[in-house]
């Protein structure tokens, strides 16, 4: 009996994106826990507009954001839907979500996102893990790893304009 190779119709791929932020951990677990602040980082970037956000930080909680795609990128027009619950919430030292991207209703990824806060003499390193599962018609693996350094960055941007903590009180 001849042995058949299995040709999968999911791709998955795994990408680890680093920062160092000046900040201490506390004020980048804000960041990434605060609505406000989640929205000015995750929300839509140059050529999407945000169509609704909505987060409830805790356990078992969802965050959703919902965008349309502008004229001037790929698919134009396109609603993009992306649904994270939280699964695991350690105060200023980690996240964990898993999550699913959606268009037209059809889920086309799925998604396990791990945000890790070390503290370090300067302030915070931050490794974001995105262990990625990408159906037929997804942005696939190296679109998204763009779009997390993308992310990072403007995390980065947040957590810098935060007032640093005043030493002593």
């Amino acid at each position: 009996m001849a042995k058949v190779k299995l040709q999968p119709k999911v791709v998955h791929a795994t990408c680890v994106v680093e920062r160092s932020l000046s900040q201490p951990p506390q004020v980048v677990f804000q960041a990434l826990s605060q609505a406000d602040k989640v929205r000015r980082w995750m929300g839509p970037g140059e050529g999407s507009e945000l169509i609704d956000f909505q987060s409830d930080f805790r356990e078992g909680g969802l965050q959703v954001l919902k965008y349309q795609m502008g004229p001037k990128t790929p698919i134009p027009g396109v609603v993009i839907i992306n649904e994270a619950r939280f699964l695991c919430i350690a105060p200023d030292e980690r996240i964990v979500t898993a999550s699913t991207m959606k268009r037209d209703e059809r889920i086309f990824s799925a998604s396990l996102i791990t945000f890790e806060l070390l503290a370090n003499e300067k302030g915070t390193d931050i490794l974001i893990t995105h262990q990625g599962a990408f159906f037929e018609g997804s942005d696939g693996p190296t679109l998204r790893n763009q779009g997390w350094n993308a992310l990072a960055d403007r995390l980065a941007a947040v957590v810098t304009a935060e007032t640093p903590p005043v030493a002593g009180g």
